[in-house]
């Protein structure tokens, strides 16, 4: 008996010390995290970098297709081709960078997630910087790639500004225009809250980025109309100051009585209201009050 024990002890001990060897040989061959070079420790400085190449991507398929379709006067594209292209162009960018940063690509966005207590308050102003500045580079990127047709179809920069920001159409007050952004932007709000609720009916991760494309280029299709559809305050603000700076003047701020404040004021305040009809109807509702979002999209 005794015997048997001290048996079982040492192929115990053996084990042991096999798996210990095992373990300690593995771990020889792994780089330790902090002999990486120049790999970056912080979370928070991950979370801009992706949020901002995120958005970069998204802005620069969207303001691509906007300069291709008006430039070549819709002979290579049209409206279709423009809301398909803005819906693609969100689901890359939440792709890019879903898994590190959430990919806002919006103020709205973060805006809402600050208010529903999913994102600290003092992480907003750095979201909403690197949105706008990713904005303002791809501008820039565009137009260096097209300035050769923008020189030729627009040399004195006064017909083109709507490529890079959004505008009212001719018809339509700024009062119904600010509705527009309100409404378009509640809805994409209450959408996404409806996509990442998994008390609702979850549809896993790996469809959201899709999902929210579709919804972007439905939206577009539904509300583009009378303002051309900013329902984001980065994509119209950093492009229009791009085109401050690259010739097109002080006039892309002051057309249609200065109309610039409303593709800023209308997404965030519309956003808000978004999120306060989903929760007041079904997000706060649940048994849990915690709406369970995908990792990747809590903070």
């Amino acid at each position: 008996m005794t015997r048997n024990s001290n048996l079982e002890k040492n192929d115990q001990s053996a084990y042991l010390d096999l798996e210990a060897h095992e373990s300690v040989n593995h771990l020889q061959h792994l780089t330790p995290v902090q002999n990486v070079p120049y790999m970056v420790k912080s979370q928070f400085a991950k979370e801009m970098m992706a949020e901002f190449l995120a958005t970069f991507v998204t802005m620069l398929f969207g303001l691509s297709c906007m300069t291709q379709v008006v430039l070549s006067s819709e002979a290579s594209g049209s409206f279709v081709t423009i809301a398909l292209c803005w819906g693609l162009a969100f689901f890359f960018g939440i792709t890019v960078g879903g898994g590190v940063s959430g990919a806002h690509l919006n103020p709205s966005v973060t805006t809402t997630l600050a208010l529903l207590s999913l994102l600290p308050w003092k992480k907003v102003p750095f979201y909403i910087l690197n949105q706008v500045i990713a904005a303002y580079v791809a501008a820039l990127v565009v137009y260096i790639l097209y300035r050769p047709m923008f020189n030729e179809v627009d040399p004195d920069r006064m017909t083109t500004h709507t490529i890079f920001a959004t505008y009212p159409h001719e018809n339509v007050g700024n009062f119904t225009c600010f509705l527009t952004e309100f409404v378009a932007t509640a809805l994409l709000i209450l959408g996404i809250l409806a996509l990442l609720d998994q008390h609702n009916r979850p549809i896993g991760k790996k469809a959201v980025p899709p999902a929210i494309g579709a919804l972007v280029s439905t939206i577009a299709m539904g509300f583009a109309m009378n303002t051309g559809l900013a329902i984001n305050p980065a994509r119209d603000l950093g492009p229009r100051l791009f085109m401050l700076c690259a010739g097109w003047g002080s006039r892309v701020f002051s057309l249609n009585h200065y109309y610039f404040w409303i593709p800023i004021v209308a997404p965030i305040t519309g956003g808000a209201f978004g999120a306060l009809v989903y929760e007041g109807l079904i997000g706060y509702h649940h048994p849990e009050k915690n709406r369970g979002l995908h990792p990747e999209y809590r903070f």
